[in-house]
């Protein structure tokens, strides 16, 4: 039997504080330095749920929704919402606290494929995803849809070259 985990058991949160060289002119936060951040603990999601070392495939979807400004802590959280043979599907969401009021704000929303290699770079299997809670069986059911939108994708941008 294919060895399965609980998505409970990759669940990463991660804490940050945005710093002046973490922004831009205006005050909020490079989106480059959110999409660092996002690829970083998906790294860190795909790494527990497969036990081994990953890479990025691709980010699939990024929605910058606001913006976290100077003093705000940006509060980040993994989860493994799909798998394949060798590749995992992880949802990010981060939102940034203000420490005065402690109200909270969803900034960015993504989803990222990593694939697990093993120490000579070669793709290794990963055991398949428990999905727990409602969100994340939604997300488990369209995985399939999203994989053929990769595909479909990467079609195109071969046929522009």
């Amino acid at each position: 039997m294919e060895k399965q985990i609980s998505g409970s058991i990759s669940r990463t949160v991660q804490t940050r504080l945005v710093l002046p060289p973490d922004t831009n002119h205006m005050g909020t936060i490079f989106g480059g330095t959110v999409l660092a951040y996002i690829d970083e603990i998906a790294a860190i999601t795909a790494m527990k749920h497969s036990g081994k070392a990953v890479v990025t495939a691709s980010i699939d979807t990024v929605n910058f929704l606001s913006s976290a400004t100077v003093g705000n802590v940006l509060l980040l959280e993994g989860v493994v919402i799909s798998t394949g043979r060798t590749s995992m599907e992880v949802y990010v969401k981060a939102e940034c606290q203000n420490i005065e009021t402690t109200e909270k704000t969803l900034t960015t929303t993504a989803i990222l494929t990593m694939v697990a290699v093993d120490d000579k770079g070669k793709t290794t299997p990963v055991p398949a995803v428990v999905t727990e809670s409602e969100k994340e069986k939604q997300f488990f059911k369209s995985a399939q849809d999203r994989k053929q939108q990769r595909m479909k994708i990467n079609e195109f941008a071969k046929e522009l070259v």
